[in-house]
């Protein structure tokens, strides 16, 4: 792999954290500051989403989902899936409402490393790697000391 490609690679990673992160603190501050319930504010988000959605399918696949429909080749799992992501979007939206976007990140940290565990020990279809080792500690590590609250200290004049 050659030295471009890499440096490529982490600007790019880079680039998506930062955007990432200012997406995240945005969509706080317009949920905490403004009057509209969470509903309101996902329905908005999914029609915004909606509208580029299907400019993309129709400009890509166009030819086929005239042909076939949109839903061709959906079964009980895709449904499913869709299902869960939808219910992730409302508990998300709740979350950053009554939380903050950092117990959010943490949360869906946590939520990654539930998952490559249910992987590895029932579906047996996951080798961890000793960086995913370290990635997983510090995440619990970062969970943990963020919820800590250091105790006060006996003032030391008093005695």
């Amino acid at each position: 792999m050659s030295q471009g490609s890499q440096f490529v690679g982490v600007v790019a990673v880079l680039v998506a954290c930062c955007s990432s992160g200012f997406a995240g603190v945005y969509f706080e501050r317009i949920l905490k500051e403004t009057k509209q319930s969470v509903w309101v504010r996902n329905i908005q988000l999914g029609m915004f989403g909606l509208v580029f959605g299907l400019m993309g399918m129709f400009v890509y696949n166009g030819e086929r989902v005239r042909e076939s429909g949109m839903f061709k080749g959906y079964n009980t799992i895709t449904w499913t899936v869709v299902a869960l992501q939808a219910l992730g979007g409302l508990v998300i939206a709740a979350v950053i409402k009554y939380a903050d976007n950092i117990l959010k990140g943490f949360a869906t940290s946590l939520s990654i490393i539930l998952s490559t565990l249910i992987s590895y020990f029932w579906l047996q279809d996951f080798d961890p790697t000793s960086v995913f080792f370290l990635g997983a500690v510090l995440v619990i590590v970062a969970t943990f000391l963020y919820g800590y609250e250091d105790k006060p200290s006996p003032n030391p004049s008093r005695a």
